[in-house]
């Protein structure tokens, strides 16, 4: 009787873990992550086409001498304003000085001799040949001398305008050549837009149009004061400038977007929210058979709070709106009333 006992509770004990495990293998419903979707679209937010540009002054300078000399005082450094005249550095003239000194010396001697020619002249005591042969040498003189000046003046570089002095290409003690660059000089006056456009862009424009513009998170409005497309021969591109109405006192040398409206040619885009990082890989969940499918992107321009999408995606699919977490292939449930068409 004890061992049929004992049987019945190790028979017992043993269905008990049986059922046990039978009630761990059973699998469990899971609650799917509840994605919002949108749209992929074409068009821009703004109706047009974005071309890079660089912001810079209507009036910039790369100052250089034609003279081969030593620099002996360099009198500006970068980011200093200056007036129009300023002395920015000065070359060694000694040679110079001392030929202007010979000249000089040489122009008043023939200049002397020209007053007694004429004198005698007067008395008829010289003849009209060498009266004419002594003015000859009296201007021959004096082209040397305004030469020499001139060529002094060359050695003292100074600021054709007044500006903000962006940077300086030589130290003291330098010696620089003809045409080497010593000084860049800015001005602080007007500001205009510079891009290269091409035909295609460039249709529409004409001189005088207004455009709009961004530059560093700013909008601004710019407009058209030259326009030469197709100028280049191997991109087939050409030169915009557009002169900066507002916003005014832009940074120089500023990265910017101009607006070219008007272009036949629609761009696909897709919330920037919607982008995940792999590395140096960018692409997007998109949303298909009831899973996150992860879709690696060739991406053009940022503008706003979207970014244009060059190969990767079609138009009208449906991107994972902020993915957080998601992984390839993971089963998803569409949020009811949430699929947006983008913008």
């Amino acid at each position: 009787m004890k061992t049929t006992l004992t049987a019945l509770a190790l028979s017992g004990a043993l269905f008990g873990t049986l059922a046990c495990g039978q009630r761990s293998d059973r699998p469990e419903a899971k609650t799917l992550p509840r994605v919002a979707v949108t749209l992929a679209a074409t068009g821009t937010p703004e109706g047009g086409d974005w071309v890079a540009a660089t912001l810079q002054s209507t009036r910039t300078a790369m100052m250089s001498t034609r003279m081969a000399a030593q620099v002996t005082r360099v009198l500006v450094q970068e980011g200093q304003r200056v007036s129009a005249g300023t002395l920015l550095l000065a070359l060694n003239d000694q040679d110079l000085q001392g030929q202007l000194k010979a000249a000089e010396t040489g122009l008043a001697t023939i200049e002397a001799q020209h007053r007694r020619i004429v004198a005698l002249q007067a008395q008829r005591a010289s003849t009209i040949a060498e009266l004419q042969q002594v003015e000859a040498q009296v201007a021959q003189a004096q082209a040397g001398v305004t030469a020499l000046k001139a060529n002094i003046a060359y050695t003292q570089i100074r600021a054709p305008f007044s500006g903000v002095v962006q940077s300086r290409k030589v130290s003291e003690g330098d010696f620089v050549g003809p045409g080497m660059p010593l000084v860049e000089l800015v001005g602080e006056g007007e500001q205009e837009l510079v891009a290269t456009v091409s035909e295609r862009e460039a249709k529409g424009l004409k001189l005088g149009s207004k455009l709009a513009f961004t530059v560093d998170g700013a909008k601004g409005e710019a407009q058209i004061t030259a326009l030469a497309p197709g100028g280049d021969p191997w991109s087939h591109k050409g030169t915009l400038r557009a002169r900066v109405l507002k916003p005014k006192g832009l940074r120089q040398g500023t990265f910017a977007r101009i607006l070219v409206p008007g272009l036949a040619t629609e761009t696909l885009t897709v919330p920037k929210s919607a982008l995940v990082q792999r590395g140096e890989l960018t692409g997007v969940f998109v949303a298909k058979d009831g899973q996150a499918e992860l879709r690696w992107l060739s991406l053009g321009e940022t503008i706003g709070d979207l970014a244009s999408v060059r190969a990767g995606l079609k138009a009208g699919e449906k991107v994972i709106d902020n993915p957080g977490a998601l992984q390839d292939g993971q089963p998803i449930d569409i949020r009811q009333g949430e699929v947006s068409h983008g913008k």
